[in-house]
Formats: C-alpha cells, structure tokens, sequence
C-alpha cells in the first residue's frame, strides 16, 4: 500500500506515510478527478514533492528529501490562468492574479510544493496545490493537502517524496 517515502491521502481526512496516520485537510470540494482553476477541489494522482519554502524568520530549515529555500517577502504565486507564468513561483507586485506567500498567519510558514499542472504548465488545470500548516480546525483547503504544523514538520523529516491522492 505504502511505497518508499510516497504519502496517501484519501478523502476521509488523513495522510498516511508508511503505517503512521496523520489528520489532514483537503479541498472544500474533496478529491476530483478532473481539476479546474479556483474549483476548490484537491486533484487525484500523483503529487512529487518538487522542493519546500519556508520562512527563515519564524522557523528553522526543515529536514526533507528535497531542495529547500527560504520564501520572502516579495514571493508570490500565479494563479491567473491568462498570465504567461501562470503556476509559476514569482515576485511581487505582479500584473496577474496571484497569492502572496509570505503570509501574516502560519499557513504557509512551511510549504511543500507539489507537482500539480507543471510538466507542463496547461491553462486553467490549477495551481499552487501545496502541502501546508490545517487551520486548528481542519476548515477545507482551496485545493492543497493541510497538516497540523508539527506533523507537516515530521512527514518532511521522514523522507516525504511524493502524495498519491486517491479518489474513491
């Protein structure tokens, strides 16, 4: 069921990395097969761990599988499905529609980018599916997998390489 450092998320609210089980948050939408920009649905398939932003100011590196950077305050990402850099990491200001990053609450303290519509980039298939500190009360995502903030800290520690999210 479990290969190497691959996570499953399910839709019934947990990450599961090896035989340990993590409470996890997804989209308002659950699971889809077919993912749409600003659907609110988190998509199934496959999701490598492209690489982990953190912010340096509040948190120490976290120890991962993959390359990992610090955010600042100038990081963005492009959710404008008419921008040339639509799903794309960029600086801000910026002319398209976009999210800040570098974020007044701790979502995104840690983020795990995953591997969502960039191999290649298609227009309107989403955007930004991160793997990212739950809201205390699990509330839905818009999209990305969210884990309490330590747990999200020990699944990168694990080795986490990638999330198959299965739709049922």
């Amino acid at each position: 069921m479990y290969l190497n450092n691959i996570a499953q998320v399910r839709g019934d609210g947990y990450l599961w990395l090896a035989q340990e089980r993590f409470r996890a948050a997804i989209g308002a939408r659950g699971i889809v097969r077919h993912k749409e920009e600003g659907d609110r649905g988190t998509p199934a398939g496959l999701l490598a761990l492209r690489r982990v932003l953190y912010r340096a100011d509040r948190i120490a590196m976290p120890r991962c599988a993959v390359l990992t950077e610090p955010i600042a305050r100038s990081d963005g990402w492009c959710d404008d499905p008419q921008h040339a850099d639509y799903n794309r990491m960029i600086r801000v200001p910026h002319a398209g529609r976009h999210e800040a990053l570098w974020r007044d609450d701790a979502l995104y303290d840690v983020i795990g980018v995953l591997g969502w519509n960039d191999a290649p980039v298609m227009p309107g298939r989403g955007s930004a599916i991160f793997l990212h500190a739950a809201r205390p009360d699990y509330a839905p995502t818009a999209g990305c997998i969210a884990l309490a903030p330590d747990d999200l800290i020990a699944v990168l520690a694990r080795g986490l390489t990638a999330i198959e999210v299965i739709a049922q």
